[in-house]
């Protein structure tokens, strides 16, 4: 045989062995956990034989705590990129049977290394988490890593898209890539994210929780925020993943993808023009109306199971991706508070971002009262949501089907934030606030003084009265119409048209913000 096959025979052993990772027992251990192994889940993630692996030789150069004695080819994450749909992605997927997937400085480099070409190329970052934390063998080195890649990051943040999928544990400082990136996913009963476990939790506080009660997707998904996406398996994880990219351009300088559409721009939905309850304090479904709109009425809402008093999400108007806004009236009847309003914020800014018109659909009482809001620091949340909107370039549609009253109305993508195109159903209210309360302040003194005669009746048709009057300035949009503040009153039916046609007629929009190192947004 000669040197050269001898040669080519060893590298072919090489990366058989660098495939089974951490070996057969430990691969037999992940199954048994009801978890795929790092190549696999990126086999499922990417079109069949475009992946092309990087790095798969590199070991670690820790020689403390017998450490220079197991060696293990790929040292924990397998790397390299390939397409998905067709598209180039580059993704890092923790290898759980190789050290549990612990973060090294190799390892780390790793990362880095794609997320740098990453940047260079203009293409998605996906990581695919699953990892017991950092390698505790090398200290400093490990932790130096961390920083490394939260670096990157921060770096990549609005030039090409992060995914996260936290397939496993998620812990410590290895917690902050996912949060840095733009979208989060983990899976049921199997992920958790925490930056204390329950041990220290119990030691410090005295606080007994499990893994799942402290960091699981059940918690991140409707406590804290922290994730975007649930899943019940690997495979529907993946999916969800696949699903958002093509919502998604591949950087910040390319536009949104477009997909040939088979349902007619015209489309009038007459059910529209009956949905809202004849009595305003009556609730509706939002998400009827966002399915009567956008193109098949296919919709993939983001943190579905968080602040539900604001929904969020992608769509298409004639094959054009867009982000949808709106409030939903029946979870707190819409009100804002301060999940929604950094939920909300968040989205815009990302969609701003990415060059992703953002389609808003309003109908908010106001913001949510109380000292409980108050003291959590609603005034800075909804600061995000204002500064969000006003910061905005994309094409901005904002449509009024209800009310719009007050600090709310402002927030909500008016036309004084450069909304491009602000329409209103004839049903809408925009006001300071609702009549009712806005005729108690107004005529306060007056109604008082018939009561102090003892005209208790006629104080009760005196406010009737000016309530009924406020109604008929505000309880429409005509009088916002009036100065110009919304551009057309529109019948329902046709609202999937006119946000079409003006989507069409903001596609060579052109808006700069003045030039600076970067605005403050309300933290």
């Amino acid at each position: 045989m000669s040197t050269q096959v001898e040669k080519i025979k060893e590298l072919v052993e090489l990366r058989a062995k660098a495939r089974l990772g951490g070996g057969e027992k430990a691969i037999e251990k992940q199954h048994e956990k009801g978890k795929y192994t790092a190549r696999e889940r990126i086999a499922m993630l990417l079109d069949e034989g475009s992946f092309e692996e990087m790095d798969m030789f590199v070991q670690h150069r820790c020689t403390n705590f017998g450490m220079e004695k197991k060696h293990y080819l790929g040292d924990g994450v397998v790397t390299g990129c390939g397409t998905i749909d067709g598209r180039l992605v580059y993704v890092f997927a923790q290898d759980f049977t190789i050290s549990a997937g612990s973060l090294s400085e190799m390892l780390a480099s790793k990362i880095c290394k794609i997320m740098d070409i990453a940047m260079k190329v203009g293409a998605p970052v996906i990581g695919l988490n699953d990892s017991g934390g950092a390698r505790l063998q090398e200290g400093i080195n490990a932790l130096a890593g961390y920083a490394e890649i939260f670096q990157r990051n921060i770096m990549a943040s609005g030039v090409i898209p992060q995914i996260s999928a936290i397939m496993g544990p998620c812990a410590g400082g290895a917690v902050y890539s996912p949060a840095l990136t733009d979208f989060t996913v983990m899976i049921e009963n199997t992920s958790y994210m925490f930056l204390t476990g329950p041990g220290p939790v119990k030691a410090v506080l005295g606080e007994v929780v499990t893994q799942e009660q402290l960091g699981g997707a059940s918690v991140h998904s409707t406590k804290s925020g922290v994730t975007h996406f649930t899943a019940s398996t690997e495979e529907e994880g993946i999916a969800l993943i696949k699903k958002l990219l093509s919502y998604i351009p591949q950087n910040n300088m390319e536009k949104t993808p477009v997909v040939e559409c088979t349902d007619p721009i015209d489309r009038k939905e007459d059910f529209l023009n009956e949905i809202l309850p004849d009595n305003p304090n009556h609730p509706y479904n939002m998400y009827e109306v966002i399915a009567g709109i956008v193109d098949n009425g296919e919709f993939l809402e983001i943190q579905p199971k968080f602040a539900k008093n604001i929904i969020i999400g992608f769509a298409r108007f004639n094959g054009q991706s867009v982000g949808i806004v709106a409030n939903q009236p029946n979870q707190l009847a819409g009100v804002l508070d301060c999940n929604a309003s950094r939920k909300g914020a968040r989205f815009v800014r990302f969609c701003d971002a990415f060059n992703i018109p953002i389609v808003t659909l309003v109908d908010v009482p106001g913001f949510l009262p109380g000292t409980g809001q108050e003291y959590n620091a609603v005034i800075l949340h909804g600061a995000k949501l204002l500064y969000a909107y006003g910061e905005a370039t994309v094409p901005k549609i904002t449509v009024t089907l209800r009310k719009s009253y007050g600090g709310s109305h402002i927030v909500m993508s008016c036309k004084q934030l450069r909304g491009d195109a602000n329409y209103a159903w004839p049903s809408a209210e925009i006001a300071v606030m609702g009549a009712s309360g806005a005729a108690s302040v107004l005529y306060a003194k007056e109604a008082k003084e018939l009561k102090a005669e003892g005209k208790e009746e006629e104080a009760k048709q005196f406010m009737a009265d000016k309530i009924s009057e406020y109604e008929d300035l505000f309880s429409n949009p005509y009088q916002a119409a009036k100065y110009g503040y919304i551009d057309d009153v529109i019948e329902p039916r046709n609202t999937r048209f006119r946000i079409i046609r003006a989507l069409e007629q903001l596609k060579n929009k052109r808006l700069t913000n003045p030039a600076k190192k970067h605005g403050n947004i309300p933290l």
